[in-house]
């Protein structure tokens, strides 16, 4: 890849996830913004604004940090597992959503939402990471369906965790929603920064 495209996909990436997080901020963290509007206090809300934003470049870097790990221990695994890498990620995948359900209802708390509600979000995470993985098998070729669904579950999970870690769980939805653009946007546009251009037929 060229380093114009990779400056291209760093600064994209972050504009995508202070976007992302700006407006997600309104509808999670309404009350914050609803606090300042009567009566209306601009420098306060200009400075969630900038707080929300600049939150959005921390997950967008989050984000990236995923993507390019990801694409190492890809490599990896290709070279280490060879033909045995395709179901080690299908494992991983099940382990990740079952880990989103189970392990965070016994660790949760009275005040934490219901077993329903963790199974709808594993459950959204993995309808949503199958239709990026089927655009992505079909943009490149049947191979990469697997790795892309691996990356926009087990991964995007991971980069998750510290969200999933804070009191209350605003963060955590917070966090989510620019993880996975991030992580979409990185992983189907990755094949068209980085394929040749066809070269034209001499006259």
């Amino acid at each position: 890849m060229k380093s114009r495209n990779i400056v291209r996909l760093f600064f994209s990436t972050l504009l995508i996830g202070a976007a992302s997080t700006l407006i997600t901020s309104f509808f999670v963290k309404a009350d914050a913004y609803k606090e300042f509007l009567q009566p209306f206090d601009l420098f306060e809300v200009f400075g969630l604004v900038v707080f929300f934003a600049a939150l959005g470049f921390v997950f967008s870097l989050i984000s990236q940090m995923g993507f390019f790990a990801y694409l190492t221990i890809n490599q990896f695994g290709l070279g280490m597992f060879k033909g045995f890498w395709t179901p080690i990620q299908v494992v991983l995948i099940l382990f990740t959503l079952f880990d989103l359900v189970y392990f965070r209802f016994i660790n949760a708390t009275e005040s934490d939402p219901s077993l329903v509600i963790y199974i709808l979000v594993a459950l959204t995470i993995f309808v949503y990471s199958w239709i990026v993985a089927g655009i992505k098998a079909k943009e490149t070729n049947r191979t990469a369906f697997v790795p892309a669904l691996f990356f926009m579950v087990v991964v995007t999970s991971i980069e998750w965790v510290p969200g999933l870690r804070t009191s209350g769980g605003d963060y955590a939805w917070l966090m989510i929603v620019p993880l996975l653009l991030c992580n979409t946007y990185q992983l189907l546009i990755l094949h068209r920064l980085t394929e040749k251009p066809a070269i034209a037929p001499k006259k």
